[in-house]
């Protein structure tokens, strides 16, 4: 009775922790985006300089920041491993690898980019948010983003990418079927499906309504939804999209 009692309080304990982590991370990835998308949001940057003026350091007030450079040229790279390969060059041959494959994971990513439609719920797209990102070598960190905003501050973020923090955020709430969220006893956490596939949808007052699509083993399909009327329209304007095309492109069906 004692093993009993010892093993369900433990099991309390690691659920309550994976749900704390969960909301962490899913807090997170809603800050990043927001961030992304509204960068005057965050004073951050603005307290350090003014730490940095009070402690007498200098403040940075010049500087033009990176260029733009075009992605990994995939066949050069691909040249470029085979040769430090046969000068048994190992480092190398591994970097011009991981180049290649992080180009390659930028084409996909643009593909997939132009397949989303311009216009979506009476909303347009704004080019100048797109993003395609690969944030390390491989096939396990890209992330493409997508604004879809009109003069009425109503706007729609998608983000779609494979990158561990999606999978292991909808992981925890997939594999949780008793894992819901209430506040004051109103639901703001619930599981759901668009057009066949496991999904999760959250509403909070100050950042509007979040729902994240499972597509595969690893591969997520975010909405950030905000001065959206109803869940309704939210779950109407995801099932708009070519998800099973999204899927083909990322090899998970």
């Amino acid at each position: 009775m004692k093993r009993t009692l010892y093993f369900s309080c433990l099991l309390v304990a690691v659920i309550s922790v994976h749900t704390v982590s969960a909301q962490s991370l899913f807090k997170k990835l809603k800050d990043k985006v927001s961030q992304k998308i509204n960068p005057n949001t965050d004073n951050s940057s603005s307290n350090n300089n003014n730490n940095d003026a009070s402690n007498g350091k200098p403040v940075n007030k010049v500087g033009g920041g990176l260029t733009n450079t075009a992605p990994p040229d995939v066949k050069a790279e691909m040249a470029d491993a085979e040769a430090a390969h046969n000068e048994k060059k190992y480092s190398d041959a591994r970097y011009a690898l991981s180049q290649a494959l992080m180009g390659v994971e930028i084409q996909l990513g643009n593909q997939i980019l132009k397949s989303l439609p311009a216009t979506s719920d009476g909303l347009d797209a704004n080019a100048s948010k797109d993003v395609v990102m690969s944030t390390q070598w491989g096939w396990s960190n890209l992330s493409i983003q997508r604004v879809w905003e009109n003069k009425n501050d109503k706007q729609m973020t998608i983000i779609i990418g494979n990158a561990g923090i999606y999978a292991g955020l909808a992981s925890m709430y997939f594999t949780n079927a008793a894992m819901v969220e209430t506040n004051n006893n109103k639901q703001n956490f619930k599981q759901t499906r668009v057009k066949g596939n496991k999904a999760i949808i959250q509403y909070e007052d100050n950042t509007g309504y979040t729902l994240i699509v499972s597509l595969g083993q690893s591969s997520m399909m975010v909405w950030q939804c905000v001065n959206f009327a109803t869940e309704q329209e939210v779950m109407d304007t995801a099932n708009s999209f070519d998800i099973d095309g999204i899927k083909k492109m990322l090899g998970e069906q």
